[in-house]
């Protein structure tokens, strides 16, 4: 009998191993990596202030106002009063506007296939009707299951459910993250796999975005476990999840956050971003920190020319209203999609990518104090892979020594000359700071050049002077940096599909347009403009170079607004 035990034991062991390597095998389906777009929605309590600094995350705020963040203590105490804690916001959330139907409705427009909604943020506030905790919408003034009302709405349309749920929570009588230094384990057992079980039970999303879990690894999280029963609950073929499931997770969709993309063609991936700098909706947020129609039309299909996808967020006010200047983005990318959607959705990359162009401005600055944090130092500029060069002078009124300190990231080279002759070069990383000293004479100038290079995510550099006693003083530099901010800007695009190249232009069109292109085309080669009823244009083709003749189309076949997609009909015979 024990011996029958042992190996039924040893079965069952076998059998939860084949599911979970099944699952990981499988956690890609098909239909994901072909749609190309979905909508993200950040809601909750987060949502009735709606403020945070212009860098900041507006759905932290329960983490900022209780820890050191000043503006939003500050602004609590002048708001709300002197004794309001977080989650008095719960009497507030009316949401007596929200309407499920009007959301899908209008993300439908937006061209988009899925949603991934905010089922629980890190504040542990959760929005559907849990029996795990008291913190949930349905005991607050608006009274309603916002998961299942969005379920329902998708139900019957062109729309996958999904969720984003946070793994840890900064506020849990059991184990508070960030904050406590013991009881994770616990926590996991007794509260995060009963009340992700409860979710997936609930309502069996096609889409699990996990977040909060970059303090721990998956086996602590226990991901393995939560993964496994969604994908049993749901079906291997049709759910997908992320990758933020615990350090050391070996499966999920990758998930850059304001990126320009990845180069990765094994694994599917879509860049989350939102139409300004906060997921949550931050009322502090100026006009120009919203992406244009024009720049998130453009950054779409970079993306999706990199074989990725993007996830839109969205940042609903407390009352349920999607503001209407996100309204109005996702309408235009809707707008461009219903005309060239053949070029995006089901596409794969080609083996170029894009062709581009260097390009280079000017910049100046009065110190080099920057962190342009998921951002670049102008709005045209790429946010990963660009490089500044500036460069300053410095003619001291007296004899001192001073000491400086650079730091970057993700890498900055300083060199200081005097008459030619080169004092001191060095290299501050992200992972090292540069501290050096230099002796200066009174009359004399001194040349400084900085070269700044950003590779990916967390773009900041701080370059700061100290006198003799250590005090920070300002750097009184002869004039402004001048800079030289230099990148590759990506100027036509190209994706395959239905046999076809797709290449996608986001130049000013004129009589002509030429492009490199990689091969000889076909001769029997046929271009047609999307949306352009002229369907036969005529084209050269010389030393590598492609030439479309655009002179036989008028305005009224041009439909489409920054980025102009032609069919490359036959290119592949």
């Amino acid at each position: 009998m024990k011996k029958q035990f042992s190996v039924l034991l040893i079965l069952c062991a076998v059998l939860l191993q084949n599911a979970v390597k099944a699952q990981q095998e499988n956690v890609f389906p098909q239909w994901f990596d072909s749609v190309k777009l979905g909508v993200m929605i950040h809601y909750g309590l987060y949502s009735v202030p709606s403020y945070s600094g212009r860098e900041q995350y507006a759905e932290w705020f329960y983490k900022g106002f209780v820890t050191s963040d000043t503006l939003r203590q500050n602004f609590v105490k002048r708001v709300y009063g002197e004794d309001f804690s977080y989650f008095d916001f719960a009497k507030m959330f009316k949401a007596e506007l929200f309407n499920a139907d009007e959301w899908i409705d209008l993300f439908e427009k937006s061209g988009a296939k899925y949603i991934v909604f905010s089922s629980k943020h890190h504040d542990g506030f959760c929005l559907w009707d849990t029996k795990t905790t008291n913190k949930n919408s349905m005991n607050t003034p608006a009274h309603r299951d916002f998961v299942k009302e969005l379920k329902k709405a998708c139900e019957g349309k062109d729309m996958r459910f999904g969720l984003y749920y946070s793994l840890t929570e900064w506020d849990n009588p059991i184990y508070r993250w960030t904050f406590d230094t013991a009881g994770i384990e616990k926590y996991v057992d007794r509260y995060l796999i009963p009340q992700f079980k409860e979710l997936v039970d609930m309502y069996k999303p096609s889409i699990v975005f996990a977040d909060g879990d970059w303090d721990f690894d998956y086996k602590t999280l226990r991901s393995e476990e939560m993964v496994d029963y969604l994908t049993k609950t749901v079906g291997k073929d049709e759910v997908i999840v992320n990758n933020r499931w615990g350090t050391g997770n070996p499966y999920g969709f990758l998930t850059p956050e304001y990126s320009a993309g990845i180069n990765v063609t094994d694994r599917p991936w879509s860049e989350c971003r939102s139409l300004a700098r906060s997921f949550g909706l931050n009322r502090f947020s100026p006009l120009e920190d919203y992406l244009t129609a024009e720049e998130l039309i453009k950054h779409f299909v970079q993306l999706v020319s990199m074989g990725g996808g993007l996830m839109l967020n969205v940042a609903p006010s407390a009352d349920g209203r999607i503001p209407l200047l996100q309204q109005e983005r996702l309408l235009q990318l809707g707008g461009w999609l219903l005309i060239n959607g053949e070029s995006v959705y089901g596409s794969k990359p080609y083996k170029v990518p894009y062709t581009s162009q260097q390009t280079t401005v000017d910049i100046y600055s009065a110190a080099l104090d920057f962190d342009w944090v998921r951002n670049a130092p102008v709005k045209q500029c790429t946010e990963d892979n660009f490089s500044i060069s500036w460069t300053n002078t410095l003619t001291p009124a007296s004899d001192t020594p001073m000491t400086f300190s650079l730091k970057a990231d993700d890498e900055a080279k300083i060199s200081v000359y005097e008459g030619g002759k080169c004092l001191y070069g060095g290299v501050a990383t992200k992972d090292s700071e540069l501290k050096f000293t230099i002796d200066f004479k009174k009359g004399k100038k001194y040349l400084f050049e900085v070269l700044y290079k950003e590779v990916d995510v967390d773009a900041h550099l701080h370059l700061t002077a100290f006198d003799k006693n250590g005090n920070a003083v300002a750097f009184a530099a002869d004039t402004l940096w001048h800079g030289k901010l230099t990148w590759q800007r990506p100027v036509t695009f190209f994706t395959v599909n239905h046999g076809n190249l797709y290449a996608v232009a986001t130049q000013d069109l004129g009589r002509e347009l030429s492009f490199a292109l990689d091969g000889k085309p076909d001769k029997n080669m046929k271009i047609t403009l999307l949306g352009s009823e002229n369907a036969d244009l005529k084209w050269k083709y010389a030393d590598g170079l492609l030439t479309i003749d655009l002179s036989r189309l008028s305005m009224a076949d041009i439909k489409s607004k920054y980025a102009y997609v032609f069919r490359l009909e036959g290119y592949f015979r």
